[in-house]
């Protein structure tokens, strides 16, 4: 059998490191599936849609968004996994990514070697929240009526990170006997506090926010570090009592692993330039979202310590994939 020389392999190997820059310029040329692990309505949706109508602005090419829920974000994750990493299909997640981690036995991927992760879009804290018929006016009220019945909450989904933060509040520091009811997102949880099943929810903020406004909802504390000009008279868990819950929701997107380093670069640049711009910051910001952004490796930073911290909240609530 012939050997093939040296020099064709280095020729080869010029060739394709010539060739990735030239991807980059030319994608996209069809356009960008944005697969939303979570239902229409919650925090994951809403910034799905607010930014892929930027990045369609800003690649000249349409964005579209396809709303894959269930399993805590699990079956959206799983289906990106699968999909080609041709650039054309990207996951967008929420802080559930980092979670599902160490909550699910077998999620169904493997979050650390079948993705990239790409850009941080924006985070914002979780909320304790009840239908406005209830008749406690803050958290500490709450929980006292709590302590005389068996508590159910709902939660956006399994895994998510409002289901962790009411896990850890309720069950490990107040000490209730409790019953998440998990949602296949936001706006299906919204809806069932509004209907009073159950009274209470934990959520990120953008779900609740406009029935809490319109008086539908009642809004009892929040998980960041100070309060938000979202929701001005809304105290934290920290002012509450509860200085170590300060929880956050986050979105990011991924790609497949082994899509191309420069399409990969490109569209983080582009989501960090999206999430600049003034108009995105000023709707975002309505929302009480917090833009985030960041390299690349900022981004798979951010995750891994992400990863190491919900295990943790993981391990020490007992939660399981129920």
């Amino acid at each position: 059998m012939k050997t093939m020389p040296r020099e064709f392999f280095t020729a080869l190997l010029l060739t394709f490191a010539m060739a990735e820059p030239a991807i980059a310029q030319t994608w996209p040329t069809k356009p960008l599936r944005l697969v939303v692990a979570f239902a229409p309505g919650g925090p994951a949706d809403i910034a799905a849609r607010l930014t892929g109508q930027k990045l369609t602005e800003l690649l000249g090419q349409q964005v579209l968004v396809e709303n894959r829920a269930g399993a805590g974000g699990n079956i959206g994750a799983a289906a990106v996994a699968k999909a080609a990493p041709d650039g054309y299909t990207a996951l967008l997640t929420t802080s559930a990514f980092a979670v599902n981690v160490s909550l699910f036995p077998n999620p169904g991927y493997d979050a650390e070697r079948e993705f990239i992760p790409t850009a941080l879009i924006a985070s914002q804290p979780n909320m304790i929240f009840v239908n406005a018929s209830s008749p406690a006016k803050n958290i500490a009220e709450f929980l006292h009526l709590a302590k005389s019945a068996k508590l159910a909450y709902a939660s956006p989904g399994i895994g998510t990170t409002p289901h962790l933060t009411a896990e850890n509040l309720f069950r490990v520091l107040a000490k209730l006997d409790v019953t998440p009811v998990h949602f296949r997102g936001a706006g299906p949880m919204v809806a069932a506090v509004m209907s009073g099943e159950p009274v209470v929810g934990a959520g990120a903020i953008s779900g609740p926010l406009a029935q809490i406004k319109a008086g539908k909802l009642r809004a009892l504390a929040i998980s960041s570090s100070q309060r938000i000009a979202a929701l001005p008279e809304v105290p934290t868990l920290a002012e509450a009592g509860f200085p170590s819950l300060q929880d956050y929701t986050w979105i990011a997107v991924f790609f497949p692993a082994g899509t191309a380093p420069a399409i990969v670069l490109k569209l983080n640049e582009s989501i960090n330039t999206a999430i600049q711009s003034a108009d995105l910051r000023e709707r975002l910001a309505a929302l009480a979202f917090d833009p985030l952004g960041g390299s690349p490796q900022q981004v798979a930073d951010y995750v891994r310590a992400e990863i190491d911290k919900w295990g943790k909240v993981v391990r020490d609530t007992g939660a399981k994939p129920d």
